[in-house]
């Protein structure tokens, strides 16, 4: 029987632990994309406790204290932090197959050199030893990046960001991490959302103008994917309900735009027309200048109306959506091939059902621009387990190319969530290990270890263009 945690967790045989101790282990971290302040990487963020740290902002944790009946108040209220610290602890013991009892204890070894186990018993040791800790400079936010062997950052950020705090990381020569912005133009293209109108005249504010005209709009638009293609961004961002495709004329998308701006409400078919045109204008303009297209869909987001109301989006409330896309994937991408504007593609489906739809349409629109130009992404936030992990790995293999694959993303708004990277990588080893040694696939070593740094991380700098020497 194996010991918790020990060296070799996770990993089943010889050959799954050759691959991470000797080759993947030893590779550096790419990030490419998360939801991390870059302020907090300009100032050089320390933290008072690690309850700021830990749950500060992880809905994760929070739907698993609300699951075990605790009340808000130690939640996202106003309870002291170690009254929350404690309830997450107590909580945690019942988290047996969650990845939050993994992430939790993997964060603790490697960051606070903890290798017991947290539960309300615990909890004031555990306490004392991370709030000690997080007072050395190994444990600031850019201790914990250096510690962690991350050489690159991409954050997530709105288009009329100043990017501010990415100039000053670019201009600072203490800061050893490369930290790039990502395009998320999600508020210009929900026409349907109820500030859609104020956005487009915060945009045209920053962008100098008055916004009154679809191309005046593209206009602004292209402006600022200009201002970020300054700051070496490489890639967007889109957080989708569902990838739709319902092409409309011109002439009829200008109308749906000015019936907006006059604070009309527009229709369900009106929303999807005009997002239509909007995706294919920006995924032409991602091709212009070799940005990697990533696309997030299949979400039902506040859910809970009542707690919606009381604390607002993205604090535990979202759930997945079944509803299939595959005829909005499939015209949205051929449109865009048609013009021959087709960028590299990252497709994220929320649903593990749609692993072996994305699968087999990722085989119909590859091209010669990039070994999997369209990319199956990584299990994503409630796909972001062992199960997860090997069935999104599982059906790309079957149906694609896994040695094409670019990897592990954090998704994450803390520091500490880079053992997430240790987690897929030592999930990725035992799969192949195992196919190895089961004579799926032959057993050598030099072969393997390749394709693990490479998924790794190789095949991620490779495929973004991203300059990390």
């Amino acid at each position: 029987m194996k010991n918790f945690m020990c060296e070799d967790f996770l990993l089943s045989n010889d050959t799954a632990k050759k691959l991470y101790h000797d080759y993947a282990a030893k590779m550096p971290i790419i990030d490419y994309h998360c939801h991390i302040n870059p302020k907090e990487i300009a100032d050089n963020r320390t933290f008072d406790n690690i309850t700021e740290v830990w749950l500060g902002g992880d809905h994760y944790k929070w739907r698993g204290m609300r699951s075990n009946g605790i009340d808000e108040k130690f939640i996202t209220g106003d309870a002291a932090p170690r009254e929350k610290f404690q309830k997450w602890a107590e909580t945690l013991t019942k988290a047996i197959g969650n990845p939050l009892f993994h992430w939790t204890h993997l964060e603790l070894k490697k960051y606070f050199g903890y290798d017991g186990v947290l539960n309300g018993n615990t909890a004031e040791d555990v306490w004392n030893l991370c709030n000690e800790k997080l007072t050395s400079p190994e444990l600031s936010v850019r201790g914990i990046i250096e510690t962690s062997d991350v050489k690159l950052i991409c954050t997530t950020d709105d288009p009329i960001d100043s990017l501010e705090y990415h100039i000053a990381i670019k201009n600072d020569p203490t800061c050893k991490v490369k930290v790039l912005p990502a395009f998320r133009p999600d508020k210009a293209v929900n026409i349907d959302a109820a500030i859609f109108t104020s956005y487009i005249e915060k945009l045209g504010e920053v962008c100098g103008t008055t916004i009154n005209t679809l191309e005046g709009l593209f206009t602004a638009l292209r402006s600022r994917i200009d201002f970020f293609a300054s700051l070496g961004c490489k890639a967007s961002d889109h957080g989708l309900d569902y990838v739709l495709y319902n092409p409309a004329s011109s002439e009829e998308i200008e109308a749906i735009f000015q019936k907006a701006l006059s604070g009309e409400a527009v229709s369900k078919d009106e929303a999807e027309k005009y997002k239509t045109a909007l995706l294919l204008f920006f995924g032409t303009e991602y091709e212009k200048h070799g940005w990697v297209m990533q696309l997030h869909y299949g979400a039902i987001r506040n859910t809970n109306s009542k707690m919606f109301a009381k604390l607002g989006p993205d604090t535990g409330f979202d759930c997945i959506n079944t509803e299939s896309c595959a005829n909005g994937i499939v015209g949205f991408l051929n449109a865009l091939l048609e013009k021959d504007h087709l960028p590299k593609t990252v497709l994220y489906s929320l649903n593990p059902a749609d692993n072996e739809m994305l699968g087999t349409i990722l085989g119909c629109f590859q091209g010669p621009e990039a070994a999997g130009k369209i990319q199956h992404g990584s299990a994503w936030w409630f796909n972001d387990t062992k199960n997860g992990m090997i069935k999104q790995m599982t059906d790309l293999a079957s149906l694609s190319l896994l040695g094409n694959f670019i990897g592990m993303l954090t998704d994450s708004r803390s520091f500490l969530s880079y053992t997430r990277h240790e987690y897929f990588r030592r999930i990725l080893c035992n799969l192949i290990g195992t196919w190895a040694e089961n004579g799926e696939y032959p057993n050598d070593i030099e072969v393997l270890g390749q394709m693990v740094q490479d998924i790794s991380y190789n095949n991620t700098v490779k495929y973004f263009g991203f300059d990390v020497e």
